[in-house]
């Protein structure tokens, strides 16, 4: 297992590094927060002039057909900006497609490359661990598909323009896409105040992407693990950056806080929890790439854990070292914890992931 980087990757991260840099500053942030837009459509194509939404999708769509390593560079550094986009949904459903859809529905990601559209995928369901087989179910009608159901707290459903479903079929589980306007949506609030919809579909038409062997879903299953765990990771990074600079700059009782012992080691916890989290990022993510999905799945299944265990305690140190300003929501910190605390929801808490873990082994 190779945990560097290869040229292409790393050049990847340093684009995507210096256009987040470069863009999304506090002010930014502020004005979008201020405005009630659900992403930041200036922020959105300027990652796709700059090719970043097409490193995933395949070639006939312009993009660079790339794979599961770089889907984790392009995210763990939007969970660092806390950048307000749907990168997270539509690059993992935009690779899932790209792997088991039609030609046509290949090509048909093109307008993601260019900025134009969203795509968002629904895999959770009330009372169902993230990733389960859903209960959700799809029948033939005549020439075409529908589907019968509920999803919860899908990210940015308005504003996809498809949404990527799984549902049982007599054959198994299989993934449809499904235009937003055939279901009936419900908002539902997020605490990083990204617009999310629980879904009912009754008799809704549905696009069939690959064979119903449930190999398609898996692949979303996996993806979707690995995109918010890259994300988290990118999350606790810049956390930690911030809360870094801040007790070396703070002073109290004329020393920096950097200087107090019990600082030091609280800080160096979340720095401990940082690296067992990235270290689970790259590992999910090479085993998916090299075509080790099974083995990909424990080390997934530790970084969900860390996600919702160890990573989401190290944001509340980092809260706590900040003192009265940790919570102050004017303080860029506070959108840190928020991303933490939802991509540790989507997981489902600690809980569900150690029940995950136990049935593995």
């Amino acid at each position: 297992m190779d945990f560097n980087l290869d040229e292409t990757q790393t050049d990847l991260r340093k684009l995507a590094v210096e256009l987040l840099g470069r863009e999304v500053t506090v002010a930014r942030l502020e004005a979008h927060e201020a405005s009630g837009a659900p992403y930041d459509t200036g922020l959105w194509h300027s990652l796709a002039q700059a090719g970043i939404l097409g490193v995933c999708l395949p070639e006939e769509a312009g993009g660079a057909g790339l794979g599961p390593i770089e889907l984790a560079v392009v995210l763990r550094e939007i969970g660092g900006h806390v950048a307000p986009v749907p990168a997270e949904q539509s690059l993992v459903a935009a690779l899932v497609i790209a792997r088991h859809g039609s030609r046509e529905q290949r090509e048909a990601l093109a307008p993601l490359a260019d900025g134009e559209i969203v795509l968002t995928s629904a895999l959770r369901e009330p009372g169902r661990d993230l990733g389960a087989a859903p209960a959700t179910t799809a029948r033939r009608n005549g020439d075409g598909w529908v589907l019968d159901g509920v999803k919860s707290t899908v990210s940015y459903a308005a504003e996809a323009s498809r949404i990527l479903v799984p549902a049982v079929t007599d054959d198994g589980v299989g993934l449809f896409l499904v235009e937003p306007a055939a279901v009936t949506m419900r908002p539902v609030s997020t605490t990083t105040g990204e617009p999310a919809a629980a879904l009912v579909l009754e008799n809704t038409p549905g696009e069939p992407v690959g064979a119903a062997d449930g190999a398609a879903f898996d692949e979303l299953r996996r993806l979707a693990l690995a995109g918010i765990i890259a994300v988290s990771s990118g999350v606790l990074a810049g956390a930690l950056t911030l809360t870094t600079e801040y007790i070396r700059t703070r002073k109290q009782f004329g020393r920096a806080l950097a200087e107090f012992q019990a600082v030091t080691v609280q800080i160096a916890d979340v720095y401990i929890a940082g690296r067992a989290l990235d270290v689970a990022v790259w590992s999910g993510a090479w085993l998916l790439a090299e075509g080790s999905p099974e083995e990909a799945e424990t080390d997934l299944a530790v970084g969900a854990l860390t996600v919702t265990d160890a990573a989401l305690r190290a944001l509340y140190i980092c809260q706590h070292l900040h003192g009265g300003i940790g919570v102050d929501v004017t303080y860029p910190l506070h959108r840190y914890f928020s991303w933490g605390k939802h991509h540790a929801h989507l997981l489902g808490g600690v809980e569900a992931r150690l029940d995950t873990i136990g049935a593995r082994v």
